[in-house]
């Protein structure tokens, strides 16, 4: 009777530390991604927030209880939360919090984004693009993109890449836009249409998962080429950075049990 009432007292307590994990001074505690458009987002609600590492660890804290909800990519809680997928028990909310448009990242002044536009419009007008959204479940999100021909530069950022051979493109474990298959290889969508950037380049194409909260200083640094990972299009990123057109629509959403 007294192991019994013992392992009762110790459900109690750990049940009782993941509620107070979830709220701070009566407030509840929302997870987010250090560095992203769902912490901004939070920030400006007056929000008490966790911020963590990836949105990834946002649902994580969720589950565990330590954080009431977590506010990510709209994208990624359609892959993510909800019966059949990593996080059956999580749930996406009514309440959203803003609408936003995904972009790729390049140097202030770099030319690659010019190219990366020109890719765009390419599969777009041969449908492959399409083909990859579908594939990642994205096809609803995507933006209609313009005819453009495409012109790889012989000088600037892009002649440097070709030179280099290589191109690297910085990325956080965020899917469906990018993520590790079984064999430990990169794909998703954003993964996907920087390899037909590559491929189009003639080069060779480099992953590295980088810290979002120092993606524009990885980038300045010259340590990437591209920030290519469901960026949102903030008017801060749209000042640091040379950024492609808008190629996928997003909104940051609220999660919870």
């Amino acid at each position: 009777m007294k192991k019994l009432f013992a392992l009762l007292l110790a459900a109690i307590m750990v049940l009782s530390l993941a509620a107070c994990g979830a709220k701070k001074d009566d407030k509840m505690v929302y997870a987010v991604e250090a560095g992203s458009a769902g912490e901004a987002a939070a920030k400006e609600a007056g929000f008490e927030i966790n911020s963590v590492d990836t949105q990834a660890k946002a649902l994580m804290e969720v589950q565990s209880g330590t954080s009431a909800a977590a506010i990510i990519d709209s994208l990624m809680a359609g892959a993510m939360v909800g019966e059949g997928t990593s996080y059956p028990d999580l749930k996406v909310t009514d309440q959203k919090l803003t609408e936003e448009l995904y972009g790729v990242g390049c140097r202030k002044g770099s030319n690659l984004a010019a190219f990366i536009n020109g890719v765009f419009a390419e599969t777009y007008a041969a449908g492959t693009m399409q083909e990859i959204a579908t594939t990642y479940g994205v096809q609803e999100a995507l933006v209609e993109q313009k005819s453009e021909i495409i012109d790889v530069p012989t000088d600037g950022d892009v002649a440097n890449i070709v030179k280099n051979g290589k191109l690297i493109v910085g990325i956080t474990d965020f899917a469906p836009m990018d993520y590790k298959d079984d064999k430990g290889e990169w794909i998703g969508f954003d993964a996907d249409m920087a390899k037909i950037v590559a491929e189009k380049l003639g080069v060779e194409i480099e992953f590295v998962e980088i810290d979002w909260d120092s993606k524009i200083m990885e980038l300045d640094s010259g340590n990437i080429d591209v920030v290519w990972n469901g960026m949102t299009m903030t008017d801060a990123v749209l000042e640091a950075m040379e950024c492609s057109v808008a190629y996928c629509n997003n909104a940051q959403v609220v999660v919870n049990k």
